[in-house]
């Protein structure tokens, strides 16, 4: 990134990107936003202040399994209850959603979490399930939903030409930005990636585990070079609690590791009028 571009990113108050969120030292500014990241592996929580500053420590759980939506919605009010109080919350969720509701949630349409076979029951219980609605009745807050992917690109982008942010954790996730604007998100990681397999299944964690660092990573500058092919974007973030384990020598200079608290962070922009509504709370 550019040194005008990191200028730009101080004068907003936002954190550069790569960097974690900071605690607020002197009196926070409102409004409070309580910032949910929901994901495969654990589920992570803090408020951030008008500025992006966290008021509190984060708070994390594990992710249960099976997750049938009312479970997640009783395991998050209960991690939550501890932080302070917020005037309103974002959520980042690893699946499809559009306006504020789940059309998938394959980490938990499974039997026992990610890698494990799909139970109908829970697919079909996920299916077009209003989680912003829902969230925001259980919180006592308006609460937006958006993938988490998204909502990582959300904290880091810079507003300059097309955008991408992916990330590599327990799966595989996009988000896409033209201008600073958030676009329609696409499911691109269950999309054919190599040998038969999706960008998913290729770059999750357990297949880390299986194939070895050297390898995953070979396949994470395969996928990036994809990406340009297909997006011809500016920029590409790499986010994701498994971004700490790509190789940055081997990157391009267009390509930039950024902090996994992005997901927390990125919260606050859903809320800014410069974004795109991802989800209208109040409908």
């Amino acid at each position: 990134m550019s040194d005008s571009q990191h200028a730009d990113h101080q004068k907003s108050g936002h954190p550069e990107p790569g960097s974690p969120p900071t605690v607020a030292k002197s009196e926070p500014s409102h409004p409070f936003t309580l910032a949910v990241d929901i994901g495969g592996t654990g589920l992570k929580a803090s408020v951030l202040d008008a500025e992006g500053a966290m008021v509190a420590d984060r708070v994390k759980v594990a992710t249960p399994y099976p997750l049938p939506p009312d479970r997640l919605v009783t395991v998050l009010t209960k991690l939550v209850r501890p932080l302070p109080a917020a005037e309103r919350a974002s959520v980042g969720f690893p699946g499809m959603v559009r306006d504020g509701t789940v059309l998938s949630a394959p980490h938990f349409s499974t039997e026992s979490g990610p890698g494990s076979p799909v139970d109908h029951d829970l697919f079909k219980l996920w299916s077009k399930f209003a989680l912003a609605s829902t969230l925001t009745h259980a919180f006592g807050l308006p609460t937006k939903v958006a993938n988490d992917a998204d909502i990582q690109g959300a904290a880091v982008v810079s507003g300059r030409g097309l955008e991408l942010a992916i990330t590599l954790g327990t799966g595989f996730g996009t988000g896409v930005f033209y201008e600073g604007q958030l676009m329609p998100h696409l499911e691109i990681a269950h999309q054919p990636f190599r040998k038969g397999e999706t960008y998913n299944e290729q770059l999750g964690e357990a297949t880390r585990k299986e194939i070895g660092l050297e390898r995953w990573n070979k396949r994470v500058l395969k996928a990036i070079a994809n990406l340009r092919a297909l997006m011809f974007f500016d920029h590409l973030y790499i986010g994701g609690g498994n971004s700490r384990r790509v190789t940055r020598h081997h990157l391009p200079d267009d390509v930039t590791i950024v902090d996994n608290s992005a997901g927390i962070f990125g919260g606050i922009r859903l809320w800014e009028p410069s974004h795109v509504a991802v989800n209208r709370p109040d409908d």
